[in-house]
């Protein structure tokens, strides 16, 4: 099985090329971007599976590299790595769609442990899809509506996200904190995660779902789309 394939966009040539030695020498695939500007084309254009992003590059910062990514490729995973460990920074990544936020100085260790748990969260999850299908249900979420039983209901624009969401990650246990990260941007961890179950419950209650068969409960552990 091919090894996934890592893009580093990073203007220090040392900090790039021991970045990039680590990830080779743990069997990993990996190309490169040494500035900004490079890092917008090879984001958009390039096969990989986890772009590890600098915040300050010349030409374009790390900023305007994820704004281009998430735009095009809103599913894509994303580590920021910066020397700026301000709160306002984490934050600002964490909110325009990073998966995690690395502050230089790192060990290699700890960068190959954060870049093994992003990968195995995002399972390599796929960029939303404009409308789904299945048996029993219709959905049009650039118009945030759906269709049961030639009935057309509307969505709210974090049923819209959330649900969305679930089906891209469609096969897997979604946690609550994973929720709270990629749908409402928050920190999960340091977050009440009531707000998600409520969600979910008012998305079964318009989804007809009252038996949990679509959004279904894994006890412990999150949410799973599951297609009738």
């Amino acid at each position: 099985m091919n090894q996934p394939t890592i893009l580093v966009v990073e203007d220090d040539a040392a900090v790039r090329r021991g970045v990039v030695d680590a990830l080779r020498f743990s069997g990993y695939e990996t190309i490169e971007a040494a500035n900004g500007r490079d890092g917008i084309e090879m984001a958009l254009h390039s096969h990989y599976q986890l772009m590890l992003l600098d915040l300050v590059m010349p030409h374009a910062s790390g900023f305007d590299v994820l704004q281009a990514l998430k735009k095009s490729r809103p599913g894509q995973p994303v580590i920021v790595l910066s020397a700026k460990g301000e709160e306002a920074d984490r934050v600002k990544g964490l909110a325009m769609g990073a998966d995690d936020y690395v502050v230089k100085p790192f060990s290699v260790k700890e960068l190959l442990a954060r870049v093994d748990a992003v990968l195995r969260r995002t399972c390599e999850r796929k960029s939303p899809s404009a409308s789904y299908s299945n048996a029993a249900i219709n959905i049009d979420f650039s118009r945030k509506t759906f269709v049961i039983n030639h009935v057309e209901s509307a969505l709210s624009d974090r049923e819209c996200d959330l649900l969305r969401y679930l089906i891209g990650s469609a096969g897997r246990v979604v946690s609550r904190e994973e929720i709270l990260r990629h749908v409402w941007h928050l920190n999960g961890q340091a977050m009440e995660t009531r707000t998600v179950d409520m969600h979910v419950a008012n998305l079964r209650d318009k989804l007809c779902d009252q038996d949990a068969t679509m959004i279904v409960t894994v006890r412990g552990k999150g949410y799973r789309w599951s297609s009738p």
